[in-house]
């Protein structure tokens, strides 16, 4: 490969881009492998081979069309992972209603939000989930549910929605039960459901992922059978899927990383998806990779984080491992290393991207130089390009710093109904800007180094958290580390770390300071620190630093006052 000279690089490969449907794909891969396992949900007891899935599926699909949903409807999704949030995400690609993904951990006001801004006709929810009570809330949301014959809602609050389908066996006044809406096979719906076969179309939108609304209101990016089939499919490429692999999900369906990097990245290759429980949680995860004898894993850093401090992880049996994403935050090298050699995980990727990207455009391969694996987000994938550029919009040489943009198949067709948000981040030639900062070496390996929101901008100085963090692992004692800004009346920003230590290790304030003396920049040094026990994120396991920076200066405002 030729050495780049600017930060523009553009994915290759020898093989063509998937341009078909998810279902028809679907319908191809059950055909290769009807008798291998495609699902596997362990807390609902769930073991399906394709041809059970695909046959259940179908008879799901054609539910929804006797129901009235058709193609272009939208279909909303609330609740945990389970067996009917994966056959609704495939069952409304079949049909090409375009499923809209609810945050499990929305309350009303968001709930009515998502539902109004994408103008849901029906909605599929689960009863409960940890505080959540999503049927208590759609009653209170909706007063007319309870006295309405299923699927003929007219509600104040949500005028477009019709029909409500509940999860389990319960039967719940003006809702359907999810076991009830299931087609038999010769129904004439199953006829119908065919005919979408031949007319469904793979740029036909399919999904609508809000955002996680960190600031603002959540956005919708809309996405396609081309954008997620294909990025299932690249993901399962990199991580070298077959047929005999078995990748253990504990990430949220509601987000790209379990509906795309997880399910679409196994069915794409005829390899099972094991789902550990509703939710994550590190014992139940790492006990199913030992009795499923899972090739693969995913997480966010901070699961492996908490996989690895458990205090039995050296009595489970992770040999079967060998690969997985790590994704949706920045990964400390420490930890990615760790997960390399105490997780036998050799062949572990990092993914980076956004959801509007479908969700990845950079991957690690298993044969990237160790270095590039621990310290880079990786290559562009196949079919994408990406550029980095100045607040200008001019590409920067290679090794300096860029916002990081892309192109090709896996870019959002744009937030639904939201021409506004979608011109703001979508420009006139069709690059995405990510808002992420990055640098690109000379061969198109990137790093990434921060956001430009997230900048801390102190007397004058650029300081990138990234940066800092990656110093502060060093440490020892510390186990994560979170570096943000917040307001202060002389410098306009000082540092803030919050941190978690290991266990049973002690770190005080002062020393930490002085580890950092003369070893990074005086000004990047924090003035505030914290010792916690956890970090406020979202469900997907992102960090929200908006809200530790919000807390710290309410804490610091109120020492203030005090004294």
């Amino acid at each position: 490969m030729a050495r780049l000279t600017q930060s523009y690089a553009c994915g290759s490969s020898t093989n063509p881009i998937i341009y078909e449907t998810i279902g028809n794909y679907l319908d191809r891969i059950s055909d290769q492998h009807p008798e291998n396992e495609a699902l596997v949900v362990c807390h609902q007891k769930i073991r399906w081979t394709y041809a059970e899935f695909n046959a259940r599926v179908n008879a799901l699909a054609a539910g929804f069309l006797k129901l009235g949903i058709r193609t272009g409807d939208r279909v909303g999704i609330w609740g945990p992972n389970s067996y009917e949030w994966v056959l609704t995400q495939m069952a409304t690609a079949k049909i090409g209603a375009i499923l809209v993904c609810v945050n499990p951990a929305y309350r009303l006001s968001e709930l009515r939000y998502a539902l109004n801004k994408s103008g849901c006709k029906a909605i599929v929810s689960a009863e409960h989930f940890k505080s959540s009570h999503y049927l208590e809330m759609l009653n209170e949301l909706l007063p007319e549910l309870a006295a309405s014959d299923p699927g003929n809602l007219h509600a104040d609050e949500l005028p477009e929605l019709r029909t409500v389908i509940r999860m389990g066996d319960d039967a719940t006044p003006g809702m359907y039960r999810f076991p009830d809406i299931l087609c038999e096979q010769g129904d004439e719906y199953h006829s119908e459901a065919k005919r979408l076969k031949e007319v469904l179309r793979p740029d036909d939108a399919i999904n609508i992922q809000f955002t996680s609304g960190t600031t603002g209101s959540p956005k919708g990016a809309t996405l396609t059978h081309c954008n997620i089939l294909n990025n299932g499919y690249l993901t399962g490429a990199g991580m070298r899927l077959t047929p005999e692999d078995r990748l253990c999900i504990p990430v949220p369906l509601y987000h790209c990383f379990g509906m795309v990097l997880g399910n679409l990245a196994c069915f794409a290759h005829g390899a099972t998806a094991v789902y550990p429980d509703e939710a994550f949680d590190p014992q139940t995860t790492l006990q199913t990779v030992q009795a499923e004898r899972c090739t693969g894993l995913h997480g966010v850093p901070t699961m492996f984080v908490n996989e690895l401090e458990h205090p039995e992880f050296g009595k489970f049996d992770l040999s079967s491992l060998r690969t997985g994403i790590m994704a949706g935050a920045p990964c400390p090298v420490d930890v990615m290393n760790r997960v390399i050699s105490d997780m036998n995980m050799k062949h572990i990727l990092i993914g980076y991207g956004q959801t509007e990207v479908s969700p990845l455009n950079h991957l690690t391969l298993p044969d990237d130089p160790i270095e590039k694996r621990v310290e880079t987000v990786g290559r562009a994938v196949p079919w994408v390009e990406i550029k980095l550029v100045d607040e200008m919009g001019r590409v920067v040489p290679i090794g300096e710093k860029g916002e990081v943009c892309t192109r090709g198949y896996s870019v959002m067709l744009g937030y639904w109904n939201d021409e506004g948000q979608t011109r703001a981040t979508i420009d006139a030639a069709r690059w995405l800007h990510s808002g992420d900062l990055g640098v690109m070496d000379e061969e198109g390996y990137l790093r990434i180094v921060g956001r430009i929101k997230d900048m801390i901008i102190r007397g004058g100085e650029n300081i990138y958290p990234r940066e800092v963090e990656e110093f502060l692992y060093t440490h020892p004692a510390i186990a994560e580390v979170q570096v943000f800004g917040i307001p202060d009346a002389k410098m306009g920003e000082e540092v803030c770390a919050w941190i978690q230590l290991r266990p049973d290790q002690v770190l005080a304030e002062n020393d930490l300071k002085a580890f950092c003396r003369g070893q990074i920049t005086h000004f990047k040094i924090p003035k505030h620190i914290r010792f916690v026990d956890e970090f406020p994120m979202t469900v997907t396991g992102k960090i929200q630093k908006y809200k530790m920076s919000e807390m710290t200066a309410k804490d610091i405002a109120g020492g203030m006052n005090a004294s």
